[in-house]
């Protein structure tokens, strides 16, 4: 080998050495793990760059021909992610004008993994923006929005979705926003054909998903008690919570809530636990039957849609089905706190 030949050699190894010294931890692709439920595993079992993913969880709870739970047993049955994990404490399903309920379901994704710096270094305030709701899902626009535009706080037919004690996005903190998704792939055809066939006087399914959300930290008492929600007892360093208040179609309410907290033996390394909610009509579920009889709309069905279990279904946002929308979601808040 000739003297300039050794010498690229050895500065192409030199290269590699310093990629793998300096980016081995980096280039790690991060991992989801599907387990039944984040809670159940020992935090001494988790290990960097992964992400322990259950949905739903708990099999009886779920219809069967859905896959999602009834509000009333979920509420029933696990009153403490009701009580963080609703829209508001209070929430129950609404009533119309004409005092029929709107019987919910719930749609629910938990996750858990292990960051390798002190809790106290992660402090999730940074995210209360619109820039953390685009690189968290860049399918979805969004701009800011005041209090007065906020439908719940002016329209009485929506004042069912607001807290009692407050009003959305007058707090000193919040951030409101409006946002608009546009479905992809083939549900914006399906869509327009389902209109076709629909009778001219019924209002047409629009081909967008729009949506009003609050994203704000969570301080005082609730803060102080997520360990009840987490089952991790260690002192939580900061929550950030997104509610997503008003929908246009499919969605009552929604909910992202990120909580850090302290490794209980770590100094050095925190946990964070992210839960992903949705909650949809079972008015729109419904519309399986309608959709079922009609060929050319099979694929249309909202709860195979909804779950992924659709043709149509594409991409990693909301036309992907809420078990693939939650992953993506969740694994882009997982990387950006573990760059940051």
């Amino acid at each position: 080998m000739s003297i300039d030949a050794m010498k690229t050699s050895r500065t192409a190894l030199l290269i590699a050495a310093w990629l793998v010294a300096h980016t081995g931890a980096n280039a790690q692709e991060l991992r989801l793990e599907d387990v039944p439920a984040v809670a159940s595993v020992p935090i001494a079992q988790l290990t960097p760059r992964t992400v322990l993913f259950a949905d739903q969880g708990d099999a009886r709870l779920a219809d069967p021909s859905t896959g999602l739970i009834a509000f009333e047993a979920w509420a029933r049955e696990r009153p403490v992610q009701r009580r963080f994990l609703s829209l508001f404490p209070s929430f129950v399903e609404p009533t119309s004008s004409e005092q029929v309920k709107f019987s919910l379901s719930i749609y629910l994704a938990e996750a858990r993994f292990r960051l390798t710096k002190p809790a106290a270094a992660l402090d999730l305030s940074r995210y209360a923006n619109v820039a953390f709701l685009e690189r968290v899902d860049p399918a979805v626009k969004h701009r800011p929005i005041a209090a007065a535009d906020a439908i719940p706080n002016k329209v009485a037919g929506a004042a069912r979705s607001r807290p009692p004690d407050r009003r959305w996005c007058e707090e000193a903190q919040a951030i409101c926003t409006q946002s608009r998704y546009v479905f992809e792939g083939k549900i914006p055809a399906g869509i327009q054909l389902a209109n076709k066939l629909r009778e001219e006087s019924r209002k047409p399914i629009p081909d967008f998903v729009e949506f009003q959300s609050e994203i704000r930290m969570v301080a005082g008492p609730d803060l102080d008690a997520l360990p009840s929600l987490t089952g991790l007892e260690s002192k939580v360093a900061s929550a950030l919570e997104q509610n997503i208040f008003w929908a246009n179609q499919v969605i009552q309410f929604g909910k992202l809530l990120a909580v850090v907290q302290q490794h209980p033996t770590e100094p050095n390394a925190a946990i964070a636990t992210v839960y992903i909610v949705v909650a949809v009509r079972n008015d729109m579920l419904n519309k399986q039957r309608e959709y079922i009889k009609t060929p050319v709309l099979r694929n249309l069905v909202p709860g195979q849609l909804l779950m992924g279990n659709s043709s149509f279904n594409s991409g990693s946002s909301l036309s992907a089905g809420l078990p693939k929308y939650a992953r993506s979601r969740i694994k882009a808040i997982a990387e950006m706190l573990e760059r940051e």
